[in-house]
C-alpha cells in the first residue's frame, strides 16, 4: 500500500510529491516480488496522513494521527480474509508524527489480525544508507532526491521553478533532534531542503529501482516478522 501526505514541496513541486514516491516504491517492489513468485497486489495510495510539520503551509493537509492508525487498522482487517500474507507499506512521507501513527498501526495489525504487516523505515540508518549523501544528510525534502523521483516518475509535477532555486542546506534530521516541529523553525521557509535544481531524471529512476528493492527486502526480513 503507497503511503503518502498532502503537503507543501516547495515552489516546484506538486502537494502530491509523497503520494507519487510511494506509488513508484509500490510499483518498483511489486515487479521484484513477482519476479520472486509473490502474487503482489497494489492498493490505492493512502494520500492524507499527519503532517504537521509543513502545516504552516496552505495547501497542507495534517489529519490527526490517531485517524491515521484507525484507517489503517480498517483497511488491515478488510483484507486479512483474502488469504494475503503480509500487508507492506510503501512509505515515502517522514514527518515524526506521521511516523508514530504507521508504528503503531502495525503494532495493532500484528494483535488484531493474521497479517504480518512491514514497514521499513526509511529514516533509519540501515534503509538510509543506501538513499545517497544528501538523503543522510535530513536535507532531503523537495530536495535532489525527492525532485529526482518525481522528475522520473510524473515529470509534469515539477515546475520549471527549481531551476532558479538556491540549495537549501538545512537538515530536517537535525531539526528534529533539537526539538523543533515545523519547516519553518527547522529553516525551510520556502519549504524545501536540499537541492532541487541538481536534480536529475536519470537519477531518480536510480532511487525508484533502490526504495523498490527496499521495500522487498523488507517482506523477508526476520527483523520484520
Amino acid at each position: 500500500m503507497p503511503v503518502g501526505a498532502v503537503e507543501a514541496h516547495g515552489p516546484h513541486l506538486a502537494l502530491s510529491t509523497d503520494v507519487v514516491i510511494a506509488d513508484a516504491m509500490a510499483e518498483a517492489a511489486g515487479e521484484r516480488l513477482m519476479a520472486q513468485g509473490w502474487t503482489a497486489l497494489i492498493l490505492p495510495a493512502l494520500d492524507y496522513t499527519p503532517a504537521p510539520f509543513a502545516a504552516e503551509f496552505v495547501g497542507t493537509i495534517s489529519i490527526r494521527s490517531e485517524t491515521m492508525t484507525a484507517l489503517l487498522e480498517d483497511i488491515a482487517s478488510a483484507i486479512a480474509g483474502w488469504g494475503v500474507e503480509v500487508l507492506a507499506i510503501a512509505n515515502a512521507h517522514l514527518d515524526p508524527t506521521h511516523l508514530g501513527a504507521l508504528y503503531a498501526a502495525r503494532d495493532r495489525i500484528h494483535e488484531q489480525t493474521s497479517l504480518r504487516c512491514v514497514f521499513p523505515d526509511v529514516t533509519r540508518r540501515r534503509w538510509a544508507s543506501r538513499l545517497g549523501e544528501e538523503f543522510l544528510s535530513g536535507a532531503c525534502h523537495a530536495g535532489r532526491y525527492e525532485t529526482s523521483i518525481v522528475l522520473a516518475a510524473d515529470p509534469t509535477r515539477v515546475r520549471d521553478e527549481r531551476d532558479g532555486l538556491v540549495a537549501n542546506p538545512a537538515s530536517l534530521s537535525v531539526a528534529i533532534r533539537a526539538g523543533q516541529t515545523t519547516f519553518l523553525e527547522a529553516g525551510g521557509p520556502s519549504a524545501y531542503f536540499g537541492d532541487p535544481a541538481a536534480a536529475s531524471a536519470t537519477e531518480g529512476a536510480g532511487w525508484i529501482a533502490e526504495l523498490g528493492d527496499i521495500l522487498a527486502t523488507a517482506i523477508d526480513d526476520p527483523q520484520n516478522r
